[in-house]
């Protein structure tokens, strides 16, 4: 192969080069190149990867090692990624969303919303097409803490258009009801408006939707698994013992029904004094990681015990968007959650 005249084998060639730092070996023996095209008439050598988790770090960084093995060539590079579902587009529920992570905890007072809005606003920052679904309809608060007061609108056709905020499109219950009403629904009407919900609303395109589930191992939680291809779950622990016993119950909900875990990561780390510099584990110490030993899962790191946290939640600006500590935090637990969706990905696709 020349400069000026590059062949699909060559450009092969060329990719065998690049290793997927994950899995350990290169990206043509993974099955990760889905197709490689050479235009001569338009001087364009197109490669399609099988990358799932956009703007995650370790594929942008594959991408970019592509680009480079690629960069002395007199032709342009056209990089696409796309992985295959299973599944036509039209036979989808949420066809043009690409991930939906559910973020879970086997009980309340964990701080999961708190995550999940992190997570999503993260994702967003990031430049990724963000989803934030609030599935808790007993205490739907994720409007509050991204501050959005503005409702939902309607089509001719009665699709729900979702009101956007901090580069993420919002859905919750909180929207359809009157203040301070309380929802008293047997399971049977909770599974019928959840799927309403998410087939109604026009989503668009999404790299994510975060889905902000309840507490516990429920209906809305069985609904979710039911209904929709839930990519990858987060389940969200502190470090005393009595919420890592809860959320071995989140780990078993999933592994039943064969979802994907992304790893476990621990709120409410050490409180670090404001006054005094000092560290105070409040709640125990190294739980969340102990948790993820046992069960052999990744831990997606420790988020501290930080009064901004509620601050922001309460101000409606998710933390992760600002600076300091807490929002480095963050902006690292929604980089691995990222990367840890790719990873799914391409195991899946490594071992076919």
């Amino acid at each position: 192969m020349t400069a000026d005249q590059p062949t699909v084998e060559g450009i092969e060639t060329r990719l065998a080069g690049v290793d997927d730092p994950d899995l350990g070996d290169d990206i043509v023996s993974l099955g990760l190149v889905n197709s490689i095209d050479v235009d001569d008439a338009d001087r364009v050598v197109r490669v399609d990867l099988a990358l799932g988790a956009p703007y995650s770090p370790t594929e942008t960084a594959m991408a970019g090692a592509v680009r480079e093995a690629l960069a002395d060539l007199d032709y342009e590079v056209d990089l696409s990624a796309s992985i295959d579902r299973g599944l036509d587009p039209e036979d989808r529920v949420l066809p043009g969303v690409e991930n939906i992570v559910a973020v879970a905890s086997g009980k309340g007072g964990v701080g999961k919303s708190t995550v999940a809005v992190n997570l999503a606003a993260g994702l967003a920052d990031m430049g990724a097409r963000v989803g934030l679904f609030d599935a808790d309809v007993y205490g739907p608060n994720v409007p509050r803490m991204v501050g959005s007061d503005e409702p939902p609108q309607a089509t001719e056709d009665e699709t729900i258009i979702p009101p956007e905020q901090f580069g993420m499109k919002l859905m919750s219950m909180d929207f359809l009801l009157g203040e301070d009403d309380p929802v008293i629904w047997r399971g049977p009407m909770v599974h019928k408006v959840l799927t309403q919900l998410w087939e109604d609303v026009r989503w668009g395109s999404l790299d994510y939707m975060v889905v902000d589930l309840p507490p516990g191992t429920g209906d809305t939680q069985l609904t979710l698994l039911q209904s929709v291809p839930v990519s990858g779950s987060v389940i969200v622990t502190t470090p005393q013992e009595v919420a890592l016993d809860d959320a071995r119950k989140g780990l078993r909900m999933f592994g039943e029904h064969e979802t994907p875990v992304l790893g476990i990561v621990e709120n409410m780390s050490a409180f670090r004094c404001p006054d005094c510099g000092t560290e105070h584990t409040i709640f125990g110490e190294g739980g969340g990681q102990r948790l993820a030993d046992s069960v052999d899962m990744p831990f997606l790191g420790e988020i501290p015990l930080d009064p901004a946290v509620r601050e922001g939640g309460d101000g409606g600006r998710p933390l992760v968007l600002d600076e300091g500590e807490t929002s480095d935090a963050l902006r690292e637990f929604a980089r691995r959650t990222a990367n840890m969706q790719g990873i799914i990905h391409r195991r899946r696709i490594a071992s076919v």
